[in-house]
């Protein structure tokens, strides 16, 4: 005790000579009552803390990337024909079916050009009925000698020629009739429907007018990005046969929304790039997410949480039990007597809420995870309780005059 006391009178000194003032001498002078009371044999009780043992088990680790939700299939809805647009037969941003009605455009020229083909295929179709009975009268008549050889051939390419007409007619009807139907747009997908661009009377023409957008709701996609650094780790993972590479695989994904403070949607990867992008040094992912509530849209900024690794074992405890020093981190582990030692320790990554301790500890150990600011020194005293690692608040109850964490 006297050497501990002897240490104490060092700092005391120290201190005074590094002008730390009456606060630092006050809370020094504190201590040394303290142990002076416990030379008399009215010590103070060892400190009220709460310990957990630490947990080793199987996980496996998610990465983190930041994306963008997109929709599967988008669809800038243009007129194939000119005319007037007549109607919209649509609310804006309403869900609409595959098939669904939604402008209509002035259609009585595209009718009329539709009945003048028929005339032209009903007059080629006459046509080639004469032209085949002018043949069949020639060929009686060649064997006649009443009609040369020569007649006979004209009469053939007569018959030919006819025939090509009708075919002619009757593609032109078929486009005729093509432009009819475009003057009815409907929609190509299911999807919602965004705002009528172009309000009717206006005219529209092709590739110049685009009438409304129509976006797909159910899947929906999320792109993202990751740095060539996930990219090589990915790589090796998947050669050391750790984690299947997501070009093979439909890896899961997890998806969280800026208002969620976790990943409530679930997904699968579907596509990755093959190239880097030079100009960025990233490449893209995408995964593919279930929205039959269409809650997800096009746009929306996307947390995205990515398998890692492959299972492995590993040793987790709480954020709270950690404490720091300078550069290192360490926690206090409680043996056998009682007594808290500290104990530096390498961490990893965050999973399920713990992080990983890569090395200074070891399965089965116990670690102060709440009450960590009542010991003053390694091999302190203390007062165990035991609680979950998962929840250091649980059972801890702190005597009177006790410090918190």
């Amino acid at each position: 005790m006297f050497s501990h006391l002897d240490s104490i009178a060092h700092s005391i000194v120290d201190s005074v000579a590094r002008g730390a003032g009456i606060a630092v001498l006050t809370s020094i002078g504190l201590v040394l009552a303290a142990c002076q009371s416990d030379d008399t044999g009215g010590g103070m009780p060892p400190a009220g803390v709460a310990v957990a043992e630490v947990i080793a088990k199987p996980i496996v680790e998610w990465d983190e990337f930041t994306g963008r939700i997109q929709a599967v299939n988008s669809v800038d809805l243009q007129p194939r024909i000119t005319g007037y647009l007549e109607a919209v037969h649509f609310t804006e941003g309403a869900i609409v079916e595959k098939g669904e009605l939604l402008f209509t455009i002035d259609d009585r020229e595209y009718r009329a050009a539709v009945a003048a083909q028929r005339a032209d295929v009903e007059r080629a179709r006459t046509r080639l009925d004469l032209a085949r009975q002018d043949l069949e009268r020639s060929e009686k008549l060649v064997a006649a000698r009443a009609v040369s050889v020569e007649e006979l051939e004209r009469r053939r390419a007569e018959l030919r020629q006819a025939e090509a007409d009708l075919q002619s007619a009757r593609a032109a009807l078929d486009t005729a009739e093509l432009n009819l139907e475009f003057t009815r747009i409907t929609a190509p997908i299911d999807g919602r429907v965004g705002e009528a661009m172009i309000k009717p009377g206006n005219l529209v023409t092709p590739a110049s007018s685009t009438l409304t957008t129509l976006v797909s709701i159910d899947p929906i996609h999320v792109v993202f990005e990751g740095d060539e650094r996930i990219y090589l780790k990915y790589q090796a993972q998947a050669r050391a046969g750790e984690r299947p590479s997501s070009r093979d695989v439909r890896n899961p994904v997890r998806i969280g929304l800026a208002s969620d403070n976790d990943f409530p949607f679930s997904g699968e990867m579907d596509f990755v790039d093959n190239r880097i992008d030079p100009a960025t040094g990233t490449i893209q992912g995408r995964a593919l997410i279930q929205n039959p509530d269409g809650y997800l849209i096009p746009g929306l900024f996307a947390r995205v949480r990515l398998l890692g690794s492959g299972e492995y074992d590993a040793l987790l405890i709480h954020e709270a039990a950690v404490l720091t020093d300078q550069d290192r981190k360490f926690v206090y582990v409680v043996g056998a007597d009682d007594t808290a030692v500290r104990r530096d320790i390498v961490l990893g990554r965050e999973v399920e809420g713990l992080r990983v301790v890569e090395s200074g500890l070891e399965p089965g150990e116990r670690i102060v995870v709440n009450g960590v600011r009542k010991i003053f020194f390694s091999g302190a005293p203390v007062a165990p309780a035991e609680v979950p690692m998962t929840d250091p608040q649980k059972i801890v109850q702190a005597s009177a005059g006790d410090g918190g964490t």
